[in-house]
């Protein structure tokens, strides 16, 4: 069991920048693949980014690419999303989820059905 507890959400200018930190509990955090995922209301939950167990692979979602960085520290069972040039449209809560391994292999979640666990979301929104 895996829990994941977000922060640094906040409000913040067009073209300013936050780091969304995500700290997750136990003992194996370098198992999991980690992700980001953002939701606004009436949307469904889209992928932002994520980041293989050991920071070697990373992906990004067309619209943030350039702007969003992912990054771990598995010493510290966290993982992060700094978040440059923000827009207007990047309002949205934003969610920390971990993938487990399976059938032996390593995941790096990218869809929903990836993630296993997820945090609680924290809200960030970016005003014009």
């Amino acid at each position: 069991q895996v829990q994941l507890v977000e922060s640094g959400g906040g409000l913040v200018q067009t073209g300013g920048s936050l780091r969304l930190s995500c700290a997750a509990s136990g003992r194996t955090f370098s198992t999991y693949g980690m992700g980001w995922f953002r939701q606004t209301p009436g949307k469904e939950r889209e992928f932002v980014a994520a980041i293989s167990g050991s920071s070697s692979t990373t992906y990004y979602a067309d619209s943030v690419k350039g702007r969003f960085t992912i990054s771990r520290d598995n010493a510290k069972n966290t993982v992060y999303l700094q978040m440059n040039s923000l827009k207007p449209e990047d309002t949205a809560v934003y969610y920390c989820a971990a993938a487990q391994m399976r059938g032996g292999w390593y995941v790096t979640p990218r869809k929903l059905v990836d993630c296993d666990y997820w945090g609680q979301g924290t809200q960030v929104t970016v005003s014009s």
